[in-house]
């Protein structure tokens, strides 16, 4: 037995090293199927009324992009496509996320698009209120 074991260290470290990396492939695999239920828990919360669909998707999004690279890269893919869209989940997946310039953006956007320019009132309320004071010349 002892001669076995002296013989061929390398075929013991060999198959560590190829069970480690299974179980990372698998911890992945696993990973990328919770993100994935995250966000379709989070499709369904935000087709309800409230708005906590958006971050619960969101933590979704970025519990996949970390763990699966074809995922990536169709991601970098719509990004090129659609800037406009994707941008600001980028804004809300990163380390410090700025989400409430993120939220008054998207206020800004659906305003314009669902409302008459007579009826619009965010822009007017940031300019009266959210501005910040000029120094007197």
């Amino acid at each position: 037995m002892a001669l076995a074991l002296s013989q061929n260290p390398m075929s013991m470290t060999d198959n560590a090293a190829a069970i480690r990396a299974s179980v990372r492939q698998l911890a992945r695999l696993a990973l990328v199927v919770f993100g994935g239920l995250v966000i379709a828990v989070g499709v369904v919360l935000a087709l309800l009324p409230g708005h906590l669909g958006v971050p619960i998707l969101v933590i979704g999004l970025m519990i996949v992009l970390r763990n699966s690279l074809p995922a990536r890269k169709e991601f970098i893919k719509l990004q090129r496509k659609h800037p406009n869209f994707v941008f600001p989940l980028r804004r809300l997946m990163r380390r410090e996320p700025e989400v409430v310039p993120v939220v008054w953006q998207q206020i800004l956007r659906t305003e314009r698009m669902v409302l008459p320019r007579k009826w619009r009132i965010g822009r007017k309320l940031r300019v009266r209120y959210l501005r910040k004071a000029r120094p007197a010349h």
